[in-house]
């Protein structure tokens, strides 16, 4: 099992649009094949990084899982949105494996 972390730099005056842009995750991530863990807004320090966090079985998983997120009508509206609206200024991924429990 991979986890991958997905680190957002946002526009720190569009928070609200990013936690709308996160809510539309919620039943579009499992969905398409992936455990959605959670995305995560500023609180507290930095006000332009954001996280969305979700498992994912391996690569080819990962791989089979994004074409279908893709392909899913919510999913090409919540990405529409985010780029409509312009408040995700970067995002990078990173996949990691648990090595403790």
């Amino acid at each position: 099992m991979l986890t991958c972390f997905i680190r957002y730099q946002i526009d720190p005056f569009r928070v609200d649009a990013f936690e709308q842009y996160a809510r539309g995750w919620n039943e579009t991530i499992p969905r398409c094949g992936a455990g959605l863990i959670g995305y995560f807004a500023p609180h507290e320090g930095s006000a332009t990084t954001a996280y969305g966090v979700y498992d994912i079985e391996n690569l080819a998983a990962y791989e089979a899982y994004r074409a279908r997120l893709r392909d899913d009508p919510v999913g090409r509206e919540n990405f529409a949105f985010a780029r409509a609206e312009n408040f995700i200024r970067r995002e990078d991924r990173i996949f990691l494996r648990k090595v403790t429990s």
